[in-house]
């Protein structure tokens, strides 16, 4: 029998998802045309959360597809690419996307000026990431997914660069594109300091 030789490729991800409890889309970036209209987008999610959200397993294959997961609180987080690739690689995108958010959101209980407070529930839960706390902070989110993959390459696995880059990021923003809370922290802070003088 003949082996199959591929050519390598940088392409190694196709999809970079986030479902909720219910297998509804928080988040997607498709990186390919394996599903081009957002009909069979939905199918294909809900046909994946259908077959990982009761297992505790962490790889599928799946309509030829390889799929890495892994679950948070009411989050399920997926990056999805083609049934040659290598399955660590594909982990090593998951991961970093995962704690660069855990990361991210503790960050935001901590710091002044940083993303949005976290309740005291968040807090203790360090490594998870939930919800409400997501979609609070989906800028951050957005920031993370282009710095770790980019057209379906992959340009960063360490959560530590990825969390450092979207901070400088997020402090370079025109006053016209911040958000009415970036705004106003940024007006307590000058406020503050010229009191101060």
């Amino acid at each position: 029998m003949e082996a199959l030789i591929l050519e390598p490729s940088l392409y190694t991800v196709k999809a970079i998802l986030i479902l909720d409890n219910d297998g509804d889309r928080l988040f997607a970036k498709y990186y390919d045309d394996t599903y081009p209209s957002v009909k069979e987008q939905k199918a294909f999610e809900k046909n994946i959360f259908n077959k990982t959200h009761r297992t505790d397993s962490e790889i599928a294959l799946l309509e030829g597809l390889t799929v890495v997961y892994k679950s948070s609180i009411d989050l399920y987080f997926y990056v999805i690419g083609s049934s040659y690739e290598n399955e660590l690689m594909l982990m090593a995108v998951l991961n970093c996307l995962f704690d660069s958010l855990s990361q991210m959101l503790r960050l935001g209980s901590t710091q002044a000026g940083g993303l949005h407070e976290l309740n005291s529930r968040q807090a203790w839960a360090t490594k998870n990431v939930e919800k409400r706390a997501l979609l609070e902070n989906m800028e951050g989110l957005f920031l993370a997914v282009d710095e770790i993959v980019d057209g379906g390459v992959i340009l960063e696995s360490d959560p530590q660069q990825v969390v450092h880059r979207v901070a400088l990021r997020g402090e370079d923003v025109p006053l016209t594109e911040q958000t009415v809370s970036q705004v106003l922290q940024s007006a307590k802070e000058q406020i503050k300091w010229s009191l101060l003088r």
